[in-house]
C-alpha cells in the first residue's frame, strides 16, 4: 500500500509539472551568477520548485539527524545516572 501510494504520488508531481510546462509555454530569462539561461516559464517553474523542495528535504533531514544524536547522548547520560544512583544505593545499604 506504502509503495502504492508513493509511486502515485510521484506520477501525480510528474502530471503536475507537465501540465504547468504546457499552461506556461511563453520564455524567460534567467540571469545567473555565471550566465544566462533562456527557458520556457514553465519548467523554469517546475525546477524551481524541485530545487526548493530538494534543499527543504536535506535540512529537516540534518536536523532529524541531529535530534536523533541527542536522543542517543540523552540515552546515554540517563543510563550512567541510573548506575552512579543504583551503586549509591547499595553503598548506603552497605554502610548502614
Amino acid at each position: 500500500m506504502r509503495r502504492f501510494l508513493a509511486i502515485g504520488s510521484i506520477v501525480l508531481a510528474a502530471v503536475l509539472a507537465l501540465l504547468v510546462s504546457a499552461m506556461n509555454p511563453s520564455r524567460v530569462e534567467i540571469e545567473l551568477a555565471f550566465g544566462r539561461l533562456v527557458s520556457p516559464l514553465g519548467l523554469a517553474l517546475v525546477v524551481a520548485f524541485t530545487v526548493g523542495m530538494v534543499f527543504g528535504l536535506a535540512s529537516r533531514v540534518y536536523w532529524v539527524a541531529e535530534l536523533l544524536n541527542e536522543r542517543g547522548r540523552l540515552r546515554r547520560a540517563l543510563r550512567l545516572a541510573e548506575a552512579n544512583a543504583r551503586s549509591s544505593a547499595l553503598a548506603g545499604k552497605k554502610a548502614s
